[in-house]
This record gives structure tokens, C-alpha cells and sequence, in this order.
């Protein structure tokens, strides 16, 4: 969710502060693009993954306080409800194996924090929403404790002034209200970072957005919510709603929502820092010492405090990301669509797809989006969001195809040619994606999997299924072995 913030109360003044700061920060980020102040020499590649915790009966567990407490290893973080934990990966370099690199720590740090959790009850499940949440688990009483979520919750509210309406229909239909952001807690990911140079930012966004549909596609792993089957990636609309600011007045008139996908193609990321400091009110006015400026001018790196915040309160799909490193500044596209698990190695899957597939495209000749509409790229995200592995998609050069065939016959050479840019070896790049394969071959995902399991425990009451089914897709899980694999 970002950096802590203490617990405050904004004035009007606070507000006007903060604008005149942030946008003094958009200044002094201009400048440096055109300074070249960044690390782009040999980059990074990074990945979070949250987590949900259950019980042994399946149901939600919040208890992340002792959770945390129990594993003890900074790389976990509390996240927005108390039945969530977040995972930082150590960053690497996919040339110096870093995809084993991944994996193996991956793993052997899930393995000790379950280990270590489940002495006090809570397991971990890494799926892109708790099935067996319920109304009452998404209470303002479920917020963990850190200050940060309690303000950002009251915010978001104030900023909306009504409370949140959740409305998704699939094969069943969910209409309820939330007083709280809490059901953005359900919305569990796996987030993917790839860190660019500034003259390269902008094609590795671009094709980010364009092959949103295609990843998310072959990686649906939310098809229930509250109890009932929905979208084959639920996590979309729900995300999409759960912290929406605005009233319906005002999605009528047009004004864009936090949690965006975006509306045009770019050519630099100050396009989207511009856009977020033009478009969009700070929910968390929070104005620091440093003069950045200042800072420049005498040889330094700022910390763009300001920027950085209001930016990680604009929830877009594909995120631009400045920090400071070792006092060196960096970009990255973080890549924030993909529902976490089933396993670790499908997660693995997911990013080589992913990093493979957004260089090869972004360091094409003819840029694809030349060819494709931003429109057209929207589309087939909510389209596969909406059917899961058997979603239709658009591509350029061959119009509606299946979204099996787009990546067997097209996606995946790509994604193999641009692995092989990046340095990783042979035999890693075939394991992986040939999950993904795997996966196109069967129809088989964490959502198929799982309501198909659903649909065979028809009779049973709803609740019982959702956790007996859980329970199996946890034993499944911890196996390691990929989801196309999984009984069905």
C-alpha cells in the first residue's frame, strides 16, 4: 500500500500547500529527466506478492498483527485488512538468474512464514480474492492498524461523500455497499517491476498497456466474491469500485477514477506524473521539509516526497514508480494486474511471461501501439477480466482471435525472444512459459479450476463449498505443482 503516514487531520490550508509542493516537485522531476540523474546501466527487476490468511476451516483469519509477529522477517508487511500480509522479493537481475533467484527465495520464505504463522492459527493462501470472505468481514473494524489505512479509508469516503457501492455482474450478480475501503483488502496480487531508463520508459509502459488482456487472460484467479461467481478475474471491478472517489454525478461528467487504466498512448513518464498531479486532488496532503529544488541545485538527489505519495494514491494498472536508491535515483513500470497464485511457479510463470513479452514488444522497430488503438487495449483488459481463458481479443494483423491462440501462435515466441534479451537461459525460459502453454493447451486456470470444483459441489450450501474447495486449492497449492496440472 506504500509508505506509513501518521494519523492527521487535513485543513484547507494543508491542501493548498500540498498543491503548490507537489507541483514545485513535477518541476524539479522535468528537470531531471532532461539531466539524466538515473540509474539505467544494468537494471532491476523486482516482485510483491500479497497474501491472504485462513484458519483451518478456510475462513478468513485477521490476524496479521500476530501473523507478522510469529514469522518475524521484514520482508513481510501488514496490508489493508487484517486477513492480509504483503511480501517484498528482494529485486535482481534476470541476466544473473534471476528468475531462479525469485523462485527459490519465493518459496523458501513462504514455507517459513507458514510454518511459523501457522502456530497461531493463521495459514497462507495466495489467491487473487478470499472466496470465503463475507459481508461481515469487510467491516471498518477489519482495517489493520497502521494509521496510513485508516486515513486513506476516511479520505476516500470524504472525497465520495456516500458510501462505496460494489455492482458486478457475471453468472450470478453482487450489489452491496461497504463504509470503508475494505473491499479493496480482497483484491490480492502479484506485482511485477521492471525498472527503464527515462528515453525507454515510455515504450515499456505502452507495451505494458498493451498486453494487459493477454496476461490477465491466462492468470484469472478471482472468480468468487461475497459468495457468489462473478467476473473470471473479480478483482478487476472490484479494485475499480472499492476506492472509486467519485459520486455518480460525477462519473457522469466525466471525471476519471483513481484505480484507471488510462486514456491515451504516452511519450515520457512525466506524461502520467503530469497527468496524476492535473487530474487528480490529494487524499493525503502531507507536506515535507525538503526543498527539492534546493536539493538539486546543490548536487543532490530529492526525495520528491510529495509526488511519490500523492502517486501511490492513483491506483493505475500499470503504475510508474520513482525512488532513490543508495542515493540513485530510478523508474519502474510496476505492473499491478496479475492475481496472486495459484503456486509460486505459476507466479513465476506469470512474470516470465511478462518480462519476456514487454521487452521483446517494447524494442520492436513499429511500435505495436502504432497499430493499436489505447481503446482497443482497454477493451480486451475488462473483456479478459470479464471471460478469463476464453476471452476473445483484439491484436492487430489478425483482428478477434481467442486469447489461447493470440498467445500460443504470437505471445509466446515473443515473450521467449525477449527472455532471451534479457540474458535468461534457455532451459528456464522453457520451463516457465511452457506453463503458460500448459495452460492455453487445457483451459485450465486458477478460476477454471476452482469453479469447476464449485460447480461439482452444486448442492452443498454455498459457504461449505467455498470452503471445502479452498481448502483442496490450499493442498494443491502447497504442492507447488502448476494449476494446469491440478485435478479437475
Amino acid at each position: 500500500m506504500g509508505e506509513d503516514v501518521p494519523a492527521v487531520e487535513f485543513t484547507r490550508a494543508d491542501r493548498t500547500r500540498h498543491r503548490e509542493k507537489v507541483r514545485r516537485n513535477l518541476d524539479v522531476f522535468a528537470r531531471m529527466l532532461r539531466e539524466a540523474h538515473f540509474d539505467t546501466d544494468d537494471p532491476f527487476t523486482g516482485m510483491e506478492v500479497e497474501l491472504n490468511l485462513i484458519d483451518a476451516a478456510g475462513d478468513p483469519a485477521l490476524r496479521n498483527a500476530q501473523a507478522l509477529a510469529a514469522i518475524a522477517d521484514a520482508a513481510f508487511q501488514t496490508e489493508l485488512g487484517q486477513f492480509n500480509i504483503e511480501i517484498n522479493v528482494p529485486p535482481a537481475r534476470l541476466r544473473e538468474g534471476g528468475l531462479t533467484t525469485f523462485e527459490e527465495g519465493l518459496r523458501r520464505s513462504l514455507n517459513n512464514a507458514e510454518e511459523r504463522s501457522s502456530a497461531i492459527g493463521a495459514h497462507l493462501v495466495m489467491i487473487g480474492i478470499l472466496p470465503t470472505l463475507a459481508e461481515g468481514h469487510l467491516r471498518p473494524d477489519s482495517i489493520s492498524a497502521n494509521p496510513r489505512y485508516r486515513l486513506l479509508s476516511e479520505q476516500i469516503l470524504n472525497a465520495r461523500g456516500e458510501d462505496i457501492a460494489i455492482s458486478i455482474r457475471g453468472p450470478e450478480y453482487l450489489r452491496t455497499t461497504a463504509e470503508s475501503i475494505l473491499p479493496e483488502a480482497a483484491c490480492t496480487s502479484a506485482q511485477l517491476h521492471v525498472q527503464t531508463s527515462p528515453d525507454a520508459f515510455a515504450a515499456y509502459w505502452n507495451a505494458s498497456q498493451a498486453i494487459a488482456g493477454a496476461q490477465v487472460a491466462v492468470s484469472a484467479n478471482s472468480p468468487y466474491l461475497l459468495g457468489r461467481e462473478l467476473w473470471r478475474e473479480t478483482r478487476i471491478p472490484l479494485f475499480e469500485q472499492a476506492t472509486d472517489t467519485r459520486s455518480e454525478e460525477l462519473k457522469a461528467q466525466g471525471v476519471r477514477p483513481r484505480v484507471w487504466f488510462g486514456e491515451r498512448w504516452i511519450t515520457s513518464v512525466f506524461d502520467l506524473f503530469e497527468e496524476n498531479v492535473r487530474y487528480f486532488p490529494a487524499l493525503l496532503p502531507i507536506v515535507h521539509d525538503e526543498d527539492p529544488m534546493a536539493v538539486l541545485d546543490a548536487g543532490g538527489i530529492p526525495s520528491l516526497s510529495e509526488l511519490r505519495l500523492h502517486n501511490g494514491t492513483i491506483y493505475r494498472w500499470n503504475r510508474p514508480i520513482y525512488a532513490v536508491t543508495a542515493g540513485v535515483p530510478h523508474l519502474r513500470v510496476e505492473n499491478r494486474l496479475l492475481a496472486a497464485g495459484p503456486t509460486v511457479v505459476d507466479i513465476m510463470a506469470n512474470a516470465a511471461f511478462y518480462f519476456g513479452l514487454v521487452r521483446r514488444i517494447a524494442e520492436e522497430d513499429r511500435p505495436l501501439w502504432s497499430q493499436l488503438s489505447f481503446r482497443a487495449a482497454e477493451e480486451n483488459f475488462h473483456t479478459a477480466a470479464r471471460d478469463g481463458i476464453d476471452a476473445q481479443l483484439y491484436w492487430p494483423g489478425v483482428g478477434q482471435v481467442p486469447a489461447t491462440e493470440l498467445v500460443l501462435r504470437r505471445l509466446l515466441p515473443l515473450a521467449h525472444e525477449g527472455l532471451r534479451s534479457w540474458g535468461v537461459e534457455a532451459s528456464v525460459c522453457d520451463r516457465l512459459l511452457g506453463i503458460i502453454e500448459g495452460r492455453c493447451l487445457t483451459g485450465m486456470t486458477g478460476s477454471t479450476w476452482f469453479t469447476g470444483r464449485m460447480h461439482q459441489r452444486a448442492q452443498m450450501d454455498r459457504y461449505d463449498a467455498l470452503r471445502a474447495t479452498l481448502l483442496e486449492y490450499c493442498e494443491a497449492m502447497h504442492t507447488n505443482r502448476p494449476v494446469h496440472t491440478w485435478v479437475p
